[in-house]
């Protein structure tokens, strides 16, 4: 029998089962389209197979795109939107679009350009969780990686948080849930009863917006008067991941704070920091390497990643 495909994700938190906007939208695919995949849920991007979350490992490869997961999926016959007509397939794309055109562009924003978001929230979510030595330096890379994203979303390099880019970023993602909100009306999903991958999108890019502890959130107060989008995220939750109802978030069972002796841990810890130091000093190009010097891992986050 054959070894079941891996996936790895950013564990989760606030009742979801990832706090990551694309694991939750490749998460929830799967699910919808009945895929058995083995699921490995870690804080430590380091831990997966292409240094970036989320990452599909299989016989032949490792994906890390969301759209690039879900085409594997449907080529192993697992496909979510085979009821589909075309219309709604041309439909379902056209939605798809309009997320990563409207709305992604905010939740970077909310997540980890707004100032208080980042400091109050993100940073410190991202610095609880990861292990040490991780977490005093991978989630400034993550921010800088988001911010670069943005800015070459926006065509503008030089991008700089303000209330103007604010409003009008908020403008765009608030006009956007409003025709989700429209489409979807009173169905339990946006094709009838039965999920596709237009509901993995829209759960992916709405729940962490819902369920997050942001300092400053005016999408999720936008979010919250349209409740059939609310109902929409909360069925899905119950639907398809009814463990992560009221459920503490714990650490992947490898990582370092999950060693039971205290003094193990330590000298671990030391042992680690050594060799990430060394690593970001080769990596960064501090510590020039003649030959064989490995590639930047990667790290995506997020509410959102790529």
């Amino acid at each position: 029998m054959a070894a079941l495909d891996e996936l790895f994700c950013w564990e989760g938190d606030w009742g979801l089962p990832s706090v990551s906007t694309d694991c939750l939208v490749v998460m929830a695919y799967a699910q919808f389209a009945g895929a058995p995949l083995k699921v490995t849920k870690t804080s430590n991007p380091w831990r997966s197979p292409s240094g970036k979350l989320p990452a599909l490992r299989t016989n032949e490869e490792i994906l890390s795109r969301p759209a690039d997961i879900i085409i594997h999926l449907r080529k192993q016959k697992f496909n979510a939107d085979f009821d589909l007509s075309a219309k709604e397939g041309a439909d379902s794309l056209a939605f798809i679009s309009l997320l990563e055109e409207k709305l992604k562009p905010a939740l970077i924003y909310a997540f980890w350009v707004e100032p208080e978001n980042y400091v109050g929230s993100t940073r410190r979510w991202y610095a609880d969780h990861m292990p040490f030595p991780l977490n005093f330096f991978l989630p400034g890379v993550m921010q800088s990686r988001q911010v670069k994203r943005l800015g070459l979303m926006r065509g503008d390099e030089s991008l700089e948080a303000g209330e103007e880019l604010e409003k009008e970023l908020f403008q765009d993602a608030s006009e956007c849930m409003t025709l989700l909100s429209q489409r979807l009306g009173s169905h339990k999903f946006f094709f009838g009863d039965s999920p596709s991958s237009l509901d993995a999108y829209v759960f992916g890019h709405l729940a962490p917006v819902l369920k997050s502890k942001m300092a400053s959130s005016k999408l999720q107060r936008h979010l919250q008067t349209l409740e059939n989008l609310t109902a929409f995220c909360s069925n899905i939750l119950t639907l398809y991941f009814p463990e992560t109802t009221n459920q503490r978030t714990f650490s992947h069972p490898e990582d370092f704070d999950d060693l039971p002796n205290k003094r193990r841990k330590q000298f671990m810890s030391v042992l680690v920091a050594l060799g990430a130091m060394l690593s970001y000093a080769i990596l960064s190009g501090l510590m020039p390497v003649k030959s064989g010097a490995p590639g930047d891992p990667g790290t995506e986050g997020e509410a959102g990643d790529d």
